[in-house]
């Protein structure tokens, strides 16, 4: 038999499940996670291996109507992945059917023409019988070459998602070695996760207002201690006090939650220092933006 392979992108307006379906499909955590809205910035590349294939997913930020030169940059990126791939998983939440976002995507597969799943999330919400009117109602919007519902918290329907992209690889290479299973590196890795913690404990604009570099990571020589520098770019100098908190009780928390998920990731004590800094309007602001990581 020959070896199969392809390029796989998950997209879909914001908190769809993205993130939720890459981790379940890898049975690891590739990608944070939170319960608000457009916590996926970056492009993040999972690979999944098996005896005879290999599936390189993509998961993209979700598409949404922007307002700021990061949303356009995080749009961008989704967008430019839909290019890229073979197969396209175009998922959308159960309850939202609806959801504006999803036009702008199926636009964008017209163009392109690229083969489609149409993958149904978070049917463990509601009846399964849910599904039939909304496959009936974007069974003409798109020629999608399969209807898929899914549970990306409870893995229902995974297994077969998978059947129905594996049944679709060609012939091809394997693009990455077969104990690689994402192309993030410690440092990005470890800033997504003080991000997410920052998403999961504070409120309003507070997240959204964040970025999180690493200025270093490094081992002791003795080999039993991970010391991280991490630094949380903010807008305002309200920003800054209320994610430092009153005696500085809110960073304390976001560290320890960071850190204790950092040792199991790494295997090894770490010691995480955080540095919060204001830095005015760098979401609107493109150099800074690159600088930042997006």
């Amino acid at each position: 038999m020959s070896f199969l392979s392809g390029f796989i992108a998950i997209a879909g307006p914001p908190n769809v499940g993205k993130s939720t379906l890459l981790n379940r499909i890898l049975g690891r955590k590739i990608s944070i996670v939170s319960p608000k809205p457009q916590t996926t910035r970056n492009r993040i590349t999972a690979v999944l291996n098996g005896d005879d294939f290999q599936v390189v997913f993509i998961d993209t930020p979700g598409i949404h109507k922007t307002r700021t030169a990061l949303h356009r940059s995080m749009v961008e990126s989704a967008m430019a992945a839909l290019q890229e791939v073979d197969l396209v998983l175009l998922l959308i939440d159960a309850n939202r059917p609806n959801d504006p976002e999803i036009a702008p995507i199926l636009r964008q597969l017209q163009a392109s023409r690229k083969p489609a799943l149409l993958v149904i999330n978070k049917m463990d919400l509601g009846p399964p019988e849910r599904a039939l009117p909304i496959i009936e109602q974007l069974r003409s919007a798109y020629p999608f070459e399969a209807f898929v519902p899914i549970s990306a918290l409870r893995g229902d329907g995974v297994e077969t998602l998978l059947k129905e992209i594996e049944t679709r690889l060609e012939p091809g290479p394997q693009f990455f070695p077969p104990d690689i299973s994402t192309d993030q590196t410690e440092s990005f890795f470890t800033a997504e996760i003080i991000r997410e913690k920052i998403y999961l404990r504070t409120r309003g604009d507070i997240p959204y207002a964040c970025a999180v570099t690493v200025d270093r990571i490094e081992e002791r020589p003795t080999g039993d201690l991970l010391e991280i520098d991490a630094r949380i770019h903010v807008e305002t100098e309200n920003q800054k006090g209320i994610l430092i908190g009153k005696h500085g009780k809110m960073i304390q928390t976001i560290g320890r939650a960071a850190r204790l998920e950092l040792e199991k990731r790494f295997g090894i004590r770490v010691f995480l220092s955080l540095n919060v800094r204001v830095e005015k309007n760098w979401n609107k602001d493109t150099r800074a933006l690159r600088r930042l990581g997006y």
